[in-house]
């Protein structure tokens, strides 16, 4: 697998790339839905899949572009638990050194239905009870974290984290609550990067302009970067006064399930590279571009092959988009050789097969 970060590694680096924490769901994908299903009727989905999602939608984008990523979650012992630990283990090479398994306690399920571009997601599951015995060192050194902030809760490990050097990338989800007031997001004040969408990024900043809210937003954390769904993203660093205003690229959409993780993990992946922030940015759009194209949150994220691929299609092909040569070059060099054609499948279908 390509290592983003092989030029930059040396023998006093921490154990991990990433390190994040979260709740834990097995996600059932029903695709190929023609509409939203109908009260008292029975709809037939022409696809299916299973796959870990919540917190391992992120923890497998950031593992498969080649991050040494540490997932702290806890499992159940059903046969759910053990399927998303051995997914994400042994599947995707994820450390989960500081996850724990919590006997008699049933995983958490999220049903989604994706048709007509969105999904509708139908979740179940309770609060897990915390292990016995925290792991030692958690959270671990790392380069960086990744965080979903909760509105008036502040997570003790994210000023923690941040305290060891880590760098911490946060995301929002919606304020049930309506309040939208930045200050009780009290763990930005810890934070690096805050992306949020446009339509959180308005409403925490009282702004009608998704770019004005980014930089109304670099009064509170150093980058903003505001994703603007199909216009795609604009980032201002506060810092040095720079900004990046890069289009999203078309692509026939079959589930967004999980999008928005891996166009973080694309932006954590360029950041800690180093990449210029245009750079950064283009490659987020890219990779959740790309895994809109397949069904499934930790399913479709895209790997370096899948990057590798796309780049060779757009440079091969009859009808090549000179705008998309010329933001992307930057992967040339980077990226790996490929032979398969794109687009690359590699969903699949069920939890797994028995022997017999």
């Amino acid at each position: 697998m390509l290592d983003p970060l092989a030029a930059l590694r040396t023998p006093d680096d921490p154990p991990c790339d990433v390190y994040l924490t979260g709740t834990v769901f097995l996600d059932i994908i029903l695709t190929g839905l023609d509409s939203a299903p109908v009260r008292g009727t029975e709809s037939w989905a022409r696809g299916m899949g299973s796959s870990p999602g919540g917190v391992a939608n992120m923890a497998t984008a950031l593992a498969r572009l080649g991050l040494r990523t540490s997932l702290a979650a806890a499992f159940g012992d059903d046969h759910y638990g053990e399927y998303c630990w051995d997914a994400l283990a042994q599947g995707e090479g994820i450390d989960l050194t500081p996850s724990w398994t919590v006997p008699g306690w049933h995983s958490p399920v999220t049903v989604s239905m994706a048709y007509e571009g969105e999904r509708t997601m139908v979740s179940h599951g309770h609060e897990a009870p915390p292990p016995e015995e925290p792991a030692p060192n958690c959270p671990p050194r790392a380069r960086a974290a990744v965080a979903s902030l909760t509105p008036g809760a502040p997570a003790e490990w994210i000023a923690q984290a941040a305290a060891r050097g880590t760098r911490v990338f946060a995301d929002v989800g919606w304020d049930d609550t309506g309040r939208w007031d930045l200050a009780g997001l009290t763990d930005l004040a810890h934070c690096e990067a805050f992306l949020p969408n446009a339509e959180e990024a308005m409403r925490y900043t009282r702004t009608s302009c998704p770019r004005a809210a980014a930089r109304a937003l670099t009064a509170y954390v150093p980058l903003a970067v505001v994703t603007l769904g199909a216009e795609g993203a604009y980032a201002v660093d506060g810092r040095s006064g720079e900004t990046a205003d890069v289009p999203a690229i078309e692509v026939a959409a079959l589930d967004p399930t999980g999008a928005g993780d891996v166009f973080v993990a694309g932006f954590v992946t360029g950041t800690l590279a180093g990449w210029p922030l245009a750079d950064r940015l283009a490659f987020a759009g890219l990779t959740a571009a790309l895994s809109v194209q397949e069904f499934g949150g930790s399913l479709s994220a895209p790997g370096w092959s899948e990057v590798a691929a796309w780049w060779q299609h757009v440079r091969t092909c009859a009808d090549q988009d000179p705008v998309a040569l010329r933001r992307y070059a930057f992967l040339q060099g980077l990226l790996p050789e490929v032979c398969r054609a794109w687009p690359l499948r590699r969903a699949v279908p069920t939890i797994g097969f028995g022997s017999r």
